[in-house]
């Protein structure tokens, strides 16, 4: 009794015996059909020649045959070789060989509710021919159904960047491994009711729907020209603190604080614009 799910792997006999066995059922046919009067064991022999070369199979490497007999699976070939198998069986093909699958990209929104493209690729293949043959219709159609699910199901969970969700340490666009990781994973679980084992899974392709690509890419350089600002302002505050220090210091000039206020803004003019300054001589007195 087969149990639900679980495959029996099974060895036939060789086939090169029936082959001759086949070639002396086809001589013997040619044989009696020459002779007058027995053309009826001509065609009993036609028919048992028949039978014996459609129990005969190749199976290559990395492939098997799902053997079924009127209904009831009768085991799995595996071993690659020229076999003889009972006639009446049907004999499924199904390739044991990694396979590529590369979904096309798909819109869908992620955590932060904006759409986004998104495509993977999946490096798959039949571990249970069992489960590949007979708990799925099609099982190449259920590979591609269920990873562009996964997928859709992995971009909602996560945001595409930080820039709206700012305590978010994984992201779709940042966390490449960890992401990855996830995807194969989900991907795992939806195929192994039909026997299938994922050997790779990866993003292969992530954007910005086309309707808000152009928006959120001036916001991203926005958020950049910020950033960078903000640093630039932090070092111009510690130049213009350390040239009052210095200069107090060494007791060069005597400032009031009106006048450190002018020198404080015009050196954060000249550290913190974006175009040369253009300088300005000063031909009278510092108060002039």
């Amino acid at each position: 009794m087969i149990i639900e799910g679980q495959e029996k792997v099974v060895k036939p006999i060789s086939g090169y015996g029936m082959l001759i066995v086949g070639l002396l059922f086809t001589g013997v046919a040619v044989f009696f059909f020459t002779l007058k009067g027995l053309e009826w064991l001509g065609a009993i022999s036609v028919f048992a020649a028949l039978l014996t070369w459609s129990g005969l199979m190749v199976v290559d490497p990395n492939n098997s045959r799902v053997l079924i007999l009127f209904g009831n699976y009768k085991g799995t070939v595996k071993q690659n070789g020229f076999f003889f198998v009972n006639p009446l069986m049907i004999k499924k093909k199904i390739s044991l060989r990694a396979r590529n699958l590369e979904t096309q990209p798909i819109k869908v929104n992620d955590k932060m509710g904006n759409p986004i493209m998104i495509a993977a690729v999946l490096v798959w293949k039949v571990e249970n021919t069992y489960r590949a043959a007979f708990e799925v219709e099609k099982y190449e159609e259920f590979v591609k159904a269920q990873s562009e699910s996964a997928i859709r199901q992995l971009a909602g969970a996560y945001s595409y960047d930080n820039i709206e969700d700012e305590t978010a340490t994984t992201t779709l666009r940042s966390s490449h491994e960890e992401i990855n990781h996830v995807l194969e994973k989900e991907i795992a679980e939806r195929l192994s009711i039909a026997g299938i084992v994922v050997i790779e899974a990866r993003i292969s392709h992530l954007a910005y729907a086309s309707e808000i690509a152009g928006a959120m890419l001036q916001r991203q350089q926005a958020t950049a020209v910020v950033a960078a600002r903000q640093k630039i302002v932090e070092g111009a505050v510690g130049m213009v603190e350390m040239a009052l220090n210095e200069l107090s210091k060494k007791e060069i000039v005597h400032l009031d604080d009106e006048r450190k206020a002018a020198m404080v803004s015009n050196l954060m003019v000249v550290l913190c614009s974006d175009k040369n300054p253009t300088p300005v001589v000063n031909a009278g007195t510092l108060y002039q």
